[in-house]
């Protein structure tokens, strides 16, 4: 017996990697059966819990606690949406809607929701989905808040108005490139430096009277909230446009009937017709024979041209109805208004039309009414502009038009008195007195 043991260990000390490797394959064999019966035993004991009923509520409700009850919306809106349209995009029920709008009826009626304003509301995320809050916008200052009542399930309104502070602003500045150019380097508000244009735009060329270091002054109200974010902006009430040295003071006068920019001597600067509709141009082609840029022969230019950078606003050049609002043949898209029995003008080759410009819309004197294009036969971004006259094509540039009025009486010693107040509040706000 021994010798037979002797031999046995004589064996698997000569052969001990192979023994070695026997036995690690059988215990590696073993290992994975009881592993297999193991995970076998898991699965059916985790397909049993997740089988039980209690398990899917507990699992359900700890979900639905990961994410957040309420859900906080700030929706811009878009073109083309509406109140409800936009509450239906964030699964707002038919019932819910209703109850919404009712409470909101009479704003609704007289407010309509307008691109880019901000609804902000707040939605509680359980199975029916229902508005918290909602701050719906009526203007720049005014909102109307809706809070639901958890005790009773009704909304409570009430109005959040932004008491807003008028302050008046100086600002002047000398021309090196362009009046727009300037005034928007010293921050002055775009519909600002529109109003200027336009208020001188009935005495001055904007193309052939302004040079370069020519100058200007231009005093105005703003409206800022308690954090001095302006609002909005209101009246120009004193403008100079200083051309070679010589000064053109207009001073606004807020009588009735006779509201508006009179100069030093209580004359209007209304006429019937703008000089010039549009600023930061340069006349390019003017009224008579000329080659055309297209055609390539000589044929008579019943119009202006003013060359001006694509998008640059184009003004109405008096108060009349717009008679033609529509594609244009050579003209591209433009625009004809009737101003009176005796004038028209029409304005071609538009990239687009202002909103709201369509046949029958009456529109003021200096309201934009449409962008500079390149629309029709036109070789570059320009206006292309006509003044009619007892039906016959006229030079716009030599047209005399009647002056403005004059104040009189009582008017004019009031006018005098808000004259020298506004000349004493500018040279305050110069020296920093105020």
């Amino acid at each position: 017996m021994k010798f037979y043991l002797v031999k046995i260990q004589k064996i698997i000390l000569k052969n001990i990697e192979f023994f070695l490797l026997f036995t690690l394959l059988i215990f590696a064999v073993t290992s994975t059966q009881i592993y297999n019966l193991n995970k076998e035993k898991t699965i059916r004991n985790f397909i049993a819990l997740t089988d039980n009923i209690y398990f899917q509520k507990n699992l359900g409700h700890f979900i639905d606690n990961l994410k957040p009850k309420y859900q906080e919306i700030k929706h811009r809106v878009l073109k083309g949406e509406s109140f409800n349209s936009i509450l239906k995009n964030y699964q707002i029920s038919e019932q819910e809607i209703k109850k919404i709008n009712s409470t909101l009826l009479k704003i609704q009626k007289s407010n309509k929701l307008r691109i880019n304003q901000v609804i902000k509301f707040t939605i509680d995320q359980s199975e029916d989905k229902k508005i918290i809050h909602l701050v719906y916008p009526i203007s720049k200052t005014k909102k109307v808040e809706i809070t639901r009542n958890l005790l009773d399930n009704n909304f409570v309104k009430r109005e959040i108005v932004t008491n807003l502070i008028k302050r008046i602003v100086v600002k002047e500045g000398k021309i090196t490139h362009s009046l727009y150019k300037t005034a928007d380097n010293l921050k002055i508000p775009i519909n600002l430096i529109v109003e200027f244009a336009r208020i001188y735009g009935f005495q001055v060329d904007f193309q052939r009277d302004i040079r370069k270091n020519d100058s200007f002054q231009i005093m105005y109200e703003i409206f800022e909230d308690e954090n001095k974010k302006i609002f909005e902006t209101g009246n120009i009430i004193f403008a100079d446009l200083i051309l070679r040295d010589q000064t053109n003071a207009l001073y606004y006068f807020d009588q009735k009937k006779n509201e508006g920019h009179y100069d030093v001597n209580g004359k209007s600067i209304k006429k019937a017709l703008m000089k010039t509709p549009i600023n930061g141009a340069r006349l390019s082609s003017s009224f008579g024979m000329r080659k055309h840029p297209i055609d390539g022969f000589n044929k008579m230019h019943r119009g202006t041209d003013f060359a001006a950078p694509m998008g640059t606003p184009i003004m109405a050049s008096g108060d009349g109805v717009i008679i033609r609002a529509k594609w244009c043949g050579g003209g591209g898209n433009c625009i004809k208004i009737k101003h009176n029995s005796t004038y028209q003008t029409v304005y071609a080759h538009m990239s687009k039309f202002a909103n709201g410009m369509r046949v029958g819309r009456r529109v003021k004197q200096g309201q934009v009414i449409g962008y500079v294009g390149s629309t029709g036969k036109s070789t570059g971004p320009h206006l292309h502009y006509e003044v009619i006259e007892n039906g016959k094509k006229i030079n716009s540039q030599t047209l005399k038009l009647p002056s403005g009025k004059i104040l009189k009486g009582k008017s004019r010693e009031l006018f005098e008195v808000k004259r020298i107040k506004t000349d004493v509040l500018k040279s305050e706000l110069i020296l920093g007195l105020k």
